[in-house]
């Protein structure tokens, strides 16, 4: 079976990291951008495994989709990447909504205070398969995480389309996934990113995550 393209919707440097981490893993990798033209160093520093496109191009061109763009900017992009485009494909959802109105520390936008983000994009997608998943963790350690046996949360409601997203954590070199069940468990995803953004502040370092910690007899990882 051929490699599965990847289109990754978002060129800040999430965006990037993703894109960079499928493309060294052999994946057909395309990056979107509103402004494709200004991702040209990037994608010649790739070499050119990775191409670049509008995000409708991107969206259109992956298998496998990634959102990467600033929350409050997710749905906006969606509209430009067209939702028809994203159809019944697997959607990973990295994109957190971030209040920073009030400087730092960052809180939730009263938009999605009672509906997650992801909520918002799997009803905007319709029957695209969400996944919330990388949206907890910085993404200097995205790929091959520094930690020894840890597993990404991730929530969603399609469970074929979380089994495809465990087998790529464990390509990324994570353990496998902590399933905390459906899309509507995304406020609590999101929720943890204030608050992991707090805990770097008061210890000086934001190349940290949260870690479940569960002795082996307890444990449900897949």
């Amino acid at each position: 079976m051929p490699q599965k393209r990847v289109g990754v919707i978002g060129s800040g440097p999430v965006g990037q990291k993703l894109a960079s981490a499928f493309s060294s893993l052999g994946y057909e990798t395309e990056i979107g951008s509103r402004n494709p033209e200004k991702l040209k160093d990037f994608i010649a520093q790739s070499g050119g495994r990775i191409t670049a496109g509008t995000f409708d191009q991107t969206a259109a061109f992956g298998d496998i989709l990634v959102l990467a763009t600033h929350g409050e900017a997710t749905e906006s992009a969606i509209d430009l990447a067209n939702p028809k485009n994203f159809a019944q494909k697997v959607v990973i959802d990295a994109s957190n909504p971030l209040d920073f109105s009030k400087g730092m520390p960052p809180g939730i936008p009263a938009k999605y205070s009672m509906k997650s983000l992801g909520e918002h994009v799997q009803e905007k997608l319709g029957d695209a398969k969400v996944v919330k998943c990388f949206n907890t963790v910085p993404n200097e350690i995205m790929f091959r995480p520094k930690f020894e046996e840890t597993s990404m949360l991730i929530c969603g409601n399609d469970s074929v389309a979380k089994k495809e997203i465990t087998r790529i954590l464990k390509e990324f070199g994570w353990a496998g996934s902590i399933d905390i069940g459906g899309i509507d468990n995304a406020k609590w995803l999101e929720a943890l990113v204030p608050l992991w953004v707090r805990g770097a502040l008061a210890t000086g370092n934001f190349s940290s995550m949260f870690k479940f910690v569960q002795t082996e007899a307890q444990s449900t990882r897949r």
